[in-house]
């Protein structure tokens, strides 16, 4: 179990979350056209709304990624989305269908709508280019009309807001450790100010201190510049810690959602209780689960009084 402890101020519910849907996706089936076709996402429905945190939780395996890729439109051969629809509800008042968009409005859509950071991002970055290559190249593609200085600047910003020395610009990618890379890759989904961000696995084959400090400078940018986040991990306590709300998901489908508190106290399928209990303790009895939200021990792992041990 991933032990991160977040200040209050990043707890759930801490920040101010609008009720306004930014992004609605109702019965999205996702299949890989093999031999025989395989259903990876089925019937999903989810509603993330502005400024939120929706953390995404389930096995290896279970389509959170092939779903993420979905929301995107960044699903390629053989995968591909038989029914459902994706909406996009953009700050304008315009509703975007995402699933019917291509060549230059897809083009334009993504980044600038919703940007991503993907799994295994520390290996993301082009090796033989420089980290300001890397985030001009984005500038190029979507503000083509941005003057160099402007490119320099807002790069510069960008690298403050993540907490990393503007100098590394400069910098190739094996020049920089790994909590660093990650935070370059959360520094260039934020380049366009996107509305969505969606993070997979961010915080994967970080240590511990590098992972919380990852989380603490995604609750601090949410707090600051008011995007919503789909958060995507295996890790059902963390998304206790830092989420709003929390969707599970099982063999393709979301088998259960609700706000965080709920998720924590009164799991209704037997598949999130499973995944909370598959935690071990870190105090008490062994084979107990501590709730890393508020510190509180588990039945499981209560001594004979019912108090956990002190």
């Amino acid at each position: 179990m991933t032990d991160l402890i977040i200040s209050p101020a990043a707890e759930p519910g801490a920040v101010p979350v609008d009720t306004e849907p930014v992004l609605t996706a109702r019965g999205v089936t996702i299949e890989y056209e093999v031999d025989p076709p395989v259903q990876a996402v089925r019937e999903v429905s989810l509603t993330l709304n502005r400024g939120e945190i929706l953390g995404l939780a389930g096995e290896s395996g279970c389509g959170k990624t092939t779903l993420a890729y979905g929301l995107n439109r960044l699903l390629k051969a053989p995968a591909l989305m038989t029914s459902g629809e994706i909406v996009f509800h953009d700050r304008s008042g315009a509703d975007i269908d995402v699933a019917v968009l291509g060549g230059e409005a897809l083009r334009a859509f993504r980044w600038d709508k919703i940007s991503m950071v993907f799994q295994g991002a520390m290996n993301s970055l082009n090796p033989v280019i420089t980290v300001r290559a890397q985030i001009f190249d984005i500038f190029d593609t979507h503000r083509p009309g941005m003057s160099r200085r402007d490119k320099q600047t807002r790069a510069e910003e960008l690298l403050t807001l993540v907490g990393v020395d503007p100098a590394r610009l400069a910098s190739f990618p094996h020049e920089l450790s790994g909590g660093m890379r990650q935070r370059m890759m959360i520094a260039m989904a934020l380049a366009l100010d996107p509305q969505v961000m969606i993070m997979d696995e961010p915080t994967t084959a970080l240590d511990v201190v590098v992972q919380r400090g990852i989380i603490r400078e995604i609750m601090r940018l949410r707090e600051k510049l008011g995007f919503a986040v789909i958060f995507i991990t295996h890790d059902l306590p963390m998304l206790i810690e830092i989420s709003d709300r929390i969707a599970v998901m099982l063999d393709g489908r979301i088998v259960e959602q609700g706000p965080a508190e709920q998720i924590y106290r009164a799991p209704e399928h037997e598949y999130t209780r499973r995944l909370l209990s598959s935690f071990p303790s870190l105090r008490g009895q062994r084979g107990g689960f501590v709730r890393a939200a508020s510190g509180v021990v588990g039945a499981e792992a209560a001594g004979p009084t019912g108090e956990g041990s002190r």
